[in-house]
């Protein structure tokens, strides 16, 4: 595929992007999708997307490449889908507030954690207090699997706000399956909500070349073992971290 071609749009942190991004970047090591040092890392930490389609954007990214509009259509649509619901369902949102006010501060917290700037005013207090007190009756498994429903359906409608980048859905997906998550977390419900394929895992290039003794000394077992299958090497042949270490010394 040819390198996308579309605008980038200019990007800061905003109430909620950087708290988002620190828990985020914490999970996704815990889970080995991202690299232990990822906190670290330019490209995954900038708000601005690279423009190498091989490199993933990460979701305090999309911003950069969608911009404002985009992410507005996209939850312009959901919520239509939400208003046009069953009534348990669409009930509670009504108590709240019309279609204009959910589409407004949903695509404020949207344009906040994407790297839009300070949008969504109150941050994650306001978020939590939206979510314990107007949608309490919504965060279960019942109202997950309803809400992860009309998302989807907006998703595979939304493909031509997300330009032609194939980047552009796993991220949104990476995005919903993290706060998903963390909802089901928070509020003790079983978590079967899935968007899609989300962000390919990131692992550490690792050249022992450019290392020290130390360095290569310091590296986990496992991140020994990769480096060196990377390499055409048989670690089999070689017994716990001592038999590796030095392998990779000779290396």
């Amino acid at each position: 595929m040819t390198k996308p071609s579309y605008p980038k749009y200019p990007t800061r942190h905003g109430y909620m992007s950087e708290k988002i991004q620190l828990d985020y970047i914490a999970s996704a090591i815990a889970k080995d999708v991202l690299p232990a040092d990822a906190h670290r890392v330019a490209k995954i930490v900038s708000l601005n997307a690279s423009s190498d389609v091989t490199k993933p954007v990460q979701f305090w990214q999309l911003y950069s490449l969608l911009g404002q509009d985009r992410i507005v259509s996209i939850v312009s649509d959901f919520y239509q889908r939400v208003f046009a619901d069953e009534d348990w369902f669409t009930s509670v949102f009504a108590r709240v507030g019309g279609i204009g006010h959910h589409i407004n501060t949903q695509a404020a917290m949207w344009i906040d954690v994407m790297g839009g700037g300070p949008y969504y005013h109150g941050g994650e207090y306001r978020l939590n207090f939206h979510h314990t007190h107007n949608a309490i009756q919504l965060m279960n498994e019942k109202g997950a699997e309803r809400w992860t429903k009309l998302m989807l359906e907006t998703l595979d409608r939304s493909a031509h706000h997300m330009t032609d980048d194939p980047r552009i859905r796993p991220s949104i997906n990476t995005f919903l399956t993290h706060f998903m998550g963390k909802y089901s977390q928070e509020f003790a419900f079983e978590n079967r909500s899935v968007f899609g394929p989300t962000n390919p895992a990131i692992k550490r290039k690792i050249n022992f070349l450019n290392m020290t003794t130390q360095a290569i000394e310091a590296l986990t077992e496992d991140e020994l073992s990769r480096a060196l299958e990377d390499r055409g090497v048989d670690v089999s042949k070689y017994k716990g971290k001592e038999g590796l270490v030095s392998k990779a010394l000779m290396m």
